[in-house]
């Protein structure tokens, strides 16, 4: 019997399947693309002073993951899975948004990528923790980017963000 080369143990099938489709594969790893939008992100400064907050968790995120498009196929186990484009120049002039939920969490934040559908912001911080900030509210996605893009892909329901 030959082993199953469709899946791996890291993520879901339909994790799986959905990253595989964008172009992921196990062991895909991008530096030169995310130094490139570290240096981006590090350069831009907003109007009113605003920087980038650049760190190794979020350049690990996007030499993974950076610049694949996700959409998800099939019903969302609690809300509809959501379409993801994995490019943190998305948050590029968020500078203040992202400085000011860092504040927030007691830590650094650094954009990821966008949810294209609704135009929410997905962030990660210094301990590799992954947000979204939408219209509605700010809302954690998970520990790290893998439980994130399985609460993404599978559309299990996030847990707001609140100063409780």
């Amino acid at each position: 019997m030959q082993p199953d080369r469709t899946s791996t143990t890291r993520f879901s099938v339909p994790v799986d399947a959905t990253l595989r489709t964008a172009g992921w594969q196990p062991g895909r790893w991008d530096i030169k693309q995310a130094e490139t939008w570290a240096d981006t992100l590090r350069e831009h400064t907003s109007p009113a002073g605003h920087r980038h907050a650049v760190f190794p968790a979020a350049i690990e995120a996007w030499a993974e993951f950076g610049g694949l498009r996700l959409d998800p196929t099939g019903p969302g186990r609690q809300i509809a899975p959501a379409a993801l484009h994995l490019d943190p120049l998305h948050g590029l002039h968020l500078a203040r948004t992202l400085a000011d939920l860092g504040r927030a969490l007691d830590t650094e934040v650094s954009p990821l990528g966008t949810e294209p559908d609704t135009q929410a912001l997905l962030a990660i911080d210094a301990e590799g923790r992954v947000y979204a900030l939408d219209h509605t509210g700010d809302w954690y996605l998970g520990p790290d980017i893998d439980q994130a893009l399985t609460t993404l892909v599978t559309g299990i329901q996030p847990a707001r963000l609140t100063t409780d």
